[in-house]
């Protein structure tokens, strides 16, 4: 029997995050993982040939380097061994007729390739990137926002305070809006609006999905403002890191322990039994890292209506991934330029976007995959 202040399933990087954040605060945490590795999608290892390392998913750490999190918490991370690899080239999208078109932190570069197909689109995207920084307070606002109705309409009412009523109506506006809409209404030629449509893509925010405007338009941007950063030596250099820090800080972090269920009393949770018949106490917390449907499983029923919405959790469309070892850069057909990109998207246009989502609604496989080349060794 063992006895934490808190309990967590799970060891992805978020809930690594929250064990790290609680330990800060003096609590001793438990973490229990399944697996044989700790980091969930974040991590890294040798999948093709020995030496030769992979991510075995998230590969783009720009988000985790520009949190909340990683400022409060990015000097002790570095001490354990975090690092980062920026990336001037983020990404770029390769089209059947032979061309392409790509965003680098370099502007000149980004607009000569969007000129090469259209001059209005050109003056478009510097018009935006001179306003990004007017409104990007105010989306990474609402990003970083909790989901409550208080915290969004303080979101609101400073925004208001910030644009003023138009302001705020345009502001309305472009967050309802889907990629289609707002790429379709903002550039005129199609690969454009393809290239930032991808993004949209990767959040599960399909061309005719509401509210997915934002998510073409803040990658495109960021990529132009910051480009993108990877994990030295991989992206578990996040999970690695985090794991070290949550253990010098007293924590533990267990792998192989698989969580059977969820110890609860009196509507509270006290603490969780592992497959191996141990039990585990929790004084003050149990934070479940872990898919929706899998927590009645885990509790053994609490009440109908939390059941019923974790039984309801609907997942978006699964992602295959595939790891290549090669000895050298794709050859890519639109040219040698695309080997110095970190993603590089084969997704034509935003209706076959469209139609490979709704495929895969449906539960078919798409007759026209979306892929997201990610060559990391750039």
């Amino acid at each position: 029997m063992g006895q934490f202040d808190a309990v967590l399933i799970g060891a992805g990087h978020n809930t690594l995050a929250a064990a790290l954040h609680l330990s800060a605060k003096g609590w001793r945490v438990g973490v229990f993982e399944q697996a044989a590795v700790a980091g969930g999608a974040v991590k890294t290892g040798d999948y093709t040939l020995p030496g030769f390392r992979h991510d075995w998913a998230a590969m783009n750490l720009s988000l985790f380097a520009g949190s909340t999190f990683f400022k409060a918490y990015g000097a002790e991370l570095g001490r354990h061994g975090c690092a980062f690899v920026p990336v001037n080239r983020p990404f770029a999208s390769s089209f059947p007729d032979g061309s392409w078109v790509g965003v680098s932190t370099d502007m000149a570069e980004t607009t000569a390739a969007i000129r090469a197909l259209s001059p209005r689109d050109a003056a478009t995207w510097e018009t935006l990137v001179s306003r990004f920084g007017a409104e990007a307070p105010h989306l990474f606002g609402l990003l970083g926002a909790p989901m409550n109705f208080r915290a969004l309409a303080y979101f609101m009412f400073k925004t208001l305070r910030a644009k003023g009523v138009g302001g705020t109506l345009d502001m309305g506006q472009f967050l309802l809006s889907s990629p289609r809409a707002w790429l379709e209404e903002t550039f005129e030629h199609p690969h454009v609006r393809a290239l930032l449509g991808a993004w949209g893509m990767h959040l599960d925010f399909a061309p005719d999905v509401a509210g997915g405007a934002m998510f073409p338009y803040l990658e495109g941007m960021a990529g132009q403002a910051f480009g993108m950063v990877i994990g030295q030596g991989g992206a578990d250099t996040v999970t690695r890191s985090l794991v070290a820090a949550i253990q010098a800080r007293g924590g533990v972090v267990e792998t192989g322990a698989s969580v059977a269920r969820i110890l609860h009393s009196g509507g509270r949770a006290t603490g969780v039994e592992l497959a191996d018949g141990r039990r585990i106490d929790a004084t003050r917390a149990v934070i479940a890292g872990i898919a929706p449907r899998a927590l009645p499983r885990l509790t053994g029923g609490t009440t109908p209506a939390f059941d019923m919405a974790m039984g309801n959790f609907r997942h978006a469309p699964g992602t295959m991934m595939i790891h290549l070892a090669l000895d050298g850069l794709p050859d890519w057909r639109a040219g040698a330029a695309l080997q110095s990109h970190a993603y590089v998207h084969i997704a034509p246009s935003l209706d076959q976007m469209a139609r490979t989502y709704a495929q895969a609604q449906a539960g078919l496989l798409p007759d026209e995959p979306i892929l997201v080349v990610g060559q990391p060794t750039v």
